[in-house]
C-alpha cells in the first residue's frame, strides 16, 4: 500500500504529530517492532550511567515538551 503525505506542506507541529500517531500505534505490538544489538548496548550503557548517577531520564511527555520547544524557538 502506498501512502502519501503532503510533507512539504506539513508544519514542523503537524509532521510530529504524525510521527506519534505511528508511534502509539507500533506500541500496541512492540514485540514485532525488531531492536538491533547496538540499540540494546546504547540502552544498557544509559542505564549504568543513571546508576552510577552521571545521567538521568526524562518521561516522554516531558521530553516531548522539550523537542517542541526547542523547535519552536529555532
Amino acid at each position: 500500500m502506498a501512502i502519501e503525505l503532503p510533507v512539504k506542506q506539513m508544519t514542523v507541529e503537524e509532521k510530529l504529530r504524525a510521527m506519534d500517531l505511528l508511534w502509539e500505534d507500533l506500541r500496541k505490538d512492540e514485540k514485532n517492532i525488531p531492536v538491533p544489538q547496538w540499540h540494546k548496548d546504547l540502552l544498557k550503557e544509559r542505564e549504568r550511567l543513571v546508576r552510577e548517577n552521571k545521567a538521568s531520564f526524562s518521561d516522554w511527555e516531558t521530553a516531548k515538551k522539550r523537542i517542541g520547544k526547542s523547535i519552536r524557538e529555532n
